[in-house]
């Protein structure tokens, strides 16, 4: 199996052309959605405003996942075959999980205050949503201690 994008050359050369490509698209992208959730939506008939977080929580959560399943596999591909280029890729994902985690947490809690009276519940699915950042929290504090 031949991965010519596990060498930093090759990397870089072709993220050098396509991150600013990439930002700008996702720039535009981001802007139109923003709009498009924040001002041109209508309120829901049941909550109202405080809905609209939820364009916000939901990628948030999903991104959150997301990045847990790419930090798990690089990991293992660290176990595997001890690519340093992919340890490199973990690394820089936790910290990106925990953003998105933490922003999670905090968009699910605003939108919790107005429909269940309180900030917090102990439910099952918000604890395993505070793990999460803790684990993210966890392997970067391990990954720095024995760097």
């Amino acid at each position: 199996m031949k991965l010519t994008l596990a060498k930093p050359r090759y990397f870089l050369k072709i993220t050098n052309f396509l991150l600013p490509i990439g930002f700008v698209l996702g720039a535009l992208c981001f802007a139109a959605g923003l709009y498009s959730a924040l001002i041109t939506s209508p309120p829901d008939y049941q909550q109202g405003d405080a809905m609209r977080i939820m364009y916000i929580h939901v990628p948030a959560s999903w991104m959150a996942l997301f990045c847990y399943s790419v930090l798990a596999a690089f990991s293992l591909f660290v176990l595997v075959w001890r690519h340093p280029f992919s340890e490199i890729l973990a690394i820089s994902v936790a910290p990106i999980g925990a953003l998105f985690t933490g922003l999670s947490l905090v968009t699910g809690s605003l939108w919790g205050k107005p429909m269940w009276g309180t900030y917090w519940v102990w439910d099952a699915r918000l604890t395993s949503v505070l793990v999460l950042l803790f684990l993210y929290a966890g392997y970067w504090a391990l990954y720095k201690a024995y760097a």
